[in-house]
């Protein structure tokens, strides 16, 4: 018994090591960044850094500007991604790994030659659309395919797909009501996952939209830490605090949405 209890207590102490490690290794970079940002004025601690950053109309701008596509990218990558996994899973399970294979393709393809083919393809009548943000968004959706398709490939793993779709075709459901009344609410984890992933890959995406040619918050980043030193650091633990800020607010939001349910009055 004494051996056992030592086991548990040395799992545990593992446990709590590698938490305060991981903990470390995220916060304490973020700790230097923060105090370094303060020594914009020479002798003191102060925020004259993040005075000039807000000072700049640039800053807002562009974070709007990545916001907006950062949503554009979700629902566009949501829309095409989510019944395209519950297809694969109802009626071609066996094209799993095909699928799987693609979204490994966006970790080795780089993004620039992504930009460059996208450009090629889209330059020209009748599919001009360099100068339209759809073909940004198209390029950060295939960027963040492999977080949005993984995501929701493990909510739809975890649930009998088959049987909820058969007791609900059983009790008179459409489509429409399988997919918003009972597949939509059981994924809501693996929903939310793919958000924050894809937010957090569009907010700070460089490569696209330089090439592209967009106002995009990454550039402007990139811009203002080739020229200044204290305002990048500024600018970087704002980008933090924003980007955390606007998930929060996502899964704050979340939480007024129903959990899974299925029972009969739901899908009539």
């Amino acid at each position: 018994m004494d051996k056992m209890n030592s086991e548990k207590m040395i799992r545990k102490s593992f446990s709590w090591f590698w938490l305060i490690a991981g903990l470390l290794y995220f916060f304490l970079p973020l700790l230097a960044t923060f105090l370094f940002s303060l020594k914009g004025k020479k002798g003191v601690l102060s925020f004259v850094a993040y005075q000039h950053v807000f000072a700049d109309p640039n800053f807002l701008n562009t974070f709007r500007f990545s916001l907006q596509m950062s949503v554009c990218t979700v629902l566009a990558g949501l829309g095409i991604i989510v019944p395209t996994a519950i297809w694969i899973h109802l009626r071609v399970p066996k094209a799993k790994p095909v699928i799987e294979f693609f979204t490994l393709l966006p970790f080795v393809i780089p993004p620039i030659i992504l930009a460059f083919g996208l450009i090629r393809c889209y330059a020209k009548p009748p599919f001009a659309l360099t100068t339209s943000p759809a073909l940004l968004v198209a390029g950060y959706v295939v960027i963040s395919f492999p977080y949005i398709y993984r995501a929701v490939d493990a909510g739809l793993s975890v649930m009998d797909l088959q049987m909820l779709t058969e007791a609900a075709q059983s009790l008179g459901a459409g489509w429409g009501s399988i997919l918003f009344r009972i597949i939509l609410p059981n994924l809501r984890t693996a929903l939310l996952s793919a958000i924050f992933l894809t937010f957090a890959t569009v907010i700070g995406e460089l490569t696209l939209a330089v090439l592209l040619a967009w106002p995009a918050f990454g550039p402007y980043m990139a811009f203002v830490g080739r020229d200044l030193a204290y305002e990048p650091a500024a600018l970087a633990i704002l980008s933090f605090a924003m980007t955390w800020g606007a998930i929060m607010l996502i899964q704050i939001a979340s939480r007024g949405v129903s959990g899974s349910r299925f029972s009969s009055g739901d899908i009539h």
